[in-house]
C-alpha cells in the first residue's frame, strides 16, 4: 500500500529539477567595438571568468501547483524559468516536464516587432504549436480579453512594454495550459488589467493547471501562490510555505 501510494505521488510531478547549475562566461575585459572585439579573439587576448547563475538547484513542482519564486535581482529565478522552459540548456543536471507548456518569459518574445498585433496574434500562435485554424477561432477571445480592438494593424514595435504583455499574456492563456510559467508580466501594465491576469490564472488554478510565478513583488506572491522558493546567489535558501517564506525575504 505504501509503494502505491508513493507511486501516485511521483504520478502527480510534473516538474522535476535535479542538481541544475548554470554557468556563463563572462570577459574580464572592456571592449568598445565589434571590431575590438574580433581582434582579441584571433589575437587570444579575450579572457573569460566563470560565473554560475544557479549552483545544484533541485525542486519538484506537483500537478495544480502554483509555485512563486522569489529573489534579488541576479539571484537565479529567471535563469531557472528559461531553464525549465527549454531555452537555455543548464551546464549540469537536468530537468524533466510532462505537459504542454505555455511560457511567459520576456515581453515580447516570439513577436515580430514590423509585424502588426494582427500577424503577430498568429505568429505567437504558432510559436506555441497552435494551428493557424485554430487562431482563427480564438482570434476574437484573444482580441477582447488584450483589449487591443483598437491597435490590431499596429506595427507592435510601436506598443508600451503593458500593450505587448497584453498581447502576449492573452495568447499564451487562450486556450489552458496544462503549465503556465510567468515572468514579471504582472510588474507591467494597469492595475486594471493586472486583476484581469490574476483572474486569468486562478481559472487556471481552478482547472488545475500548473503556474510558476517569478515576481520582484512578495505582495502578489503571497497572494497567488501555494508555495514559495527563494532563490538567492544561485542557491535554494528556503522553500515551504508562501507567506513564511515572503516573510524571511522580506525581512532579509
Amino acid at each position: 500500500m505504501a509503494e502505491q501510494a508513493l507511486t501516485a505521488k511521483e504520478s502527480d510531478i510534473v516538474i522535476s529539477v535535479k542538481d541544475v547549475a548554470m554557468e556563463f562566461n563572462m570577459s574580464n575585459l572592456k571592449v568598445d567595438s565589434i571590431k575590438e572585439y574580433f581582434v582579441r579573439l584571433v589575437k587570444h587576448e579575450l579572457f573569460f571568468k566563470s560565473f554560475y547563475a544557479l549552483k545544484g538547484v533541485s525542486f519538484d513542482v506537483r500537478r495544480g501547483e502554483v509555485l512563486g519564486l522569489i529573489g534579488f535581482n541576479g539571484g537565479g529565478k529567471s535563469t531557472m524559468l528559461k531553464i525549465i522552459a527549454g531555452i537555455l540548456k543548464p551546464t549540469r543536471g537536468s530537468v524533466e516536464v510532462k505537459g504542454t507548456l505555455s511560457p511567459m518569459i520576456e515581453l515580447g518574445a516570439g513577436f515580430d516587432p514590423d509585424l502588426t498585433a494582427r500577424e503577430n496574434i498568429f505568429l505567437n500562435g504558432s510559436i506555441l504549436g497552435y494551428s493557424k485554424e485554430f487562431m482563427q477561432e480564438v482570434f476574437e477571445e484573444v482580441v477582447e480579453f488584450s483589449e487591443l480592438h483598437d491597435f490590431l494593424d499596429t506595427p507592435v514595435k510601436n506598443f508600451s512594454s503593458g500593450m505587448q504583455a497584453r498581447l502576449g499574456f492573452s495568447v499564451a492563456t487562450v486556450v489552458r495550459p496544462e503549465i503556465l510559467i510567468v515572468d514579471e508580466v504582472l510588474a507591467v501594465g494597469d492595475y486594471k488589467f493586472q486583476e484581469k491576469c490574476k483572474n486569468r490564472i486562478r481559472e487556471l488554478m481552478a482547472d488545475n493547471a500548473t503556474v510558476i510565478l517569478v515576481s520582484h513583488d512578495s505582495n502578489q506572491i503571497e497572494e497567488m501562490c501555494t508555495r514559495a522558493i527563494w532563490i538567492d546567489h544561485g542557491l535554494i535558501k528556503e522553500d515551504g510555505d508562501t507567506m513564511a517564506v515572503c516573510e524571511h525575504y522580506k525581512n532579509a
